[in-house]
């Protein structure tokens, strides 16, 4: 028999392991590296032949056994037999919420023998305690076989501390693990999004500049309503390219500040990509775009398709806000210093200076969002702003102020070994 000095001893030391415990199972996310923890613990603390953790499934209202401490070639099976909510001493320990403690199970009518049965193990005495969440019961932590002794209460209050850890340890795990599962799918709907995005807003620009093309020049031939049929073609073309232009941008605002894709690029390769872009748009809007090259070629590392959008936007800015009909726009690329200049001017609507602090900002716009009538989102000169600024470069607008027209300059630096 223990002296009452042994005893402390003995409890104080299985409550500096029931903190351990509670430390180790709260460290981790990984649902099986808990449940393998608690077996272990709960059968080492308790003095137990096994350990085991019953789950309630509250789709199927039944129980499953997801933990056992003993492991035979009959576990796995096990592990698959559905435990009867009513007619175990798990499910009496779930829906009651209370603790049972038989120290000899086989007069008891609740005990699921069928477990047994397919395991080849014996149970003889058991020691049960509910897990809960808050107010509920999510399963059952038993301990079976209390070896060469019989269980005390003090057997169910260091149980029940491990299912109360346990239980918490777990629903953390589970939570982790469903928004890791959230996000997995979401990433794969954002990638589907993303891809039908750059599809549709491609393989759209070449029917629509085939449509502004001939609507353009039905409005130019035609006379009385035939004309002002093929103008509003042209306004509804013109419209799904805005349509398709905010498609685009919204793509890349949600990509964030991604890595570049850097490679080799003449200037002469970057201002013909550009010019092929925008100019269906230009034509079919009555505007002159006039290209000014610089005076030597020179090579470049950039994004090819980032760099092309954000000057892209830059000139279907310029196109969007130069009132239809005899619009002019220059754009003019020089060396200065060690950078690339592009220079984007029009003669279009201009910018107060009110609102030249806020034109790179997402969303906004000259003119006023009540009596605005470009269309658009917005965001053009923000992406192309990032844009710029992910290649190291810089990008500013002036203006001498409303309706006369505006300059946007982008800087971008050369490679030394361009010089």
């Amino acid at each position: 028999m223990l002296e009452p000095e042994d005893t402390t001893q003995s409890q104080l030391n299985v409550l500096n392991r029931l903190v351990e415990i509670s430390l180790v199972l709260n460290s981790s996310l990984s649902i099986e590296h808990i449940l393998t923890q608690l077996m272990d613990a709960s059968a080492e603390v308790l003095n137990a032949e096994s350990a085991s953790v019953i789950l309630l499934d509250p789709n199927t209202n039944e129980l499953h056994f997801v933990a056992l401490s003993s492991k035979t070639e009959h576990t796995n099976e096990l592990i698959r037999i559905p435990v009867p909510l009513r007619g175990s001493l798990a499910g009496s320990i779930i829906r009651e919420n209370r603790t049972i403690i038989l120290n000899d199970v086989s007069q008891d009518p609740r005990h699921f023998r069928t477990a047994d049965d397919k395991s080849g193990f014996q149970t003889r005495s058991l020691l049960g305690v509910p897990m809960r969440i808050k107010n509920r019961v999510i399963g059952a932590l038993e301990a079976v076989n209390k070896k060469g002794d019989h269980w005390e209460e003090h057997d169910a209050h260091y149980l029940q501390v491990l299912a109360s850890q346990a239980a918490i340890a777990l629903e953390n795990a589970q939570l982790v693990d469903k928004l890791q599962k959230a996000n997995k799918e979401l990433s794969q709907v954002d990638k589907l999004k993303s891809d039908f995005i750059s599809i549709a807003s491609h393989e759209l620009r070449t029917p629509l500049g085939v449509i502004m093309g001939y609507a353009s020049f039905l409005q130019q031939e035609a006379q009385g309503e035939m004309s002002e049929h093929a103008a509003a073609v042209l306004n509804s073309a013109l419209h799904m390219r805005s349509l398709i232009e905010d498609m685009t941008n919204l793509r890349f605002l949600e990509l964030g500040e991604s890595e570049l894709q850097l490679e080799p690029m003449s200037v002469t390769q970057l201002i013909e990509l550009t010019k092929s872009d925008v100019l269906d748009i230009a034509v079919a809007k009555g505007h002159t775009v006039t290209f000014a090259p610089a005076n030597a070629d020179i090579n470049m590392r950039v994004d090819r398709g980032k760099i092309v959008m954000a000057l892209g936007n830059l000139l279907n800015n310029a196109i969007k806000f130069t009132p239809p009909q005899n619009g002019k726009i220059l754009v003019e690329c020089r060396q200065h210093e060690n950078e690339l200049w592009i220079r984007v001017t029009d003669n279009g609507v201009g910018i107060p200076e009110d609102d030249m602090q806020d034109i790179f900002r997402p969303f906004h716009q000259v003119e006023d969002h009540m009596t605005r009538h470009h269309g658009g989102m917005g965001l053009g000169l923000s992406i192309a702003k990032s844009v710029i600024e992910a290649h190291r470069g810089r990008i500013w607008a002036e203006s001498p102020g409303p309706n006369q027209g505006s300059t946007f300059t982008v800087a971008l630096p050369i490679p030394p070994a361009a010089y």
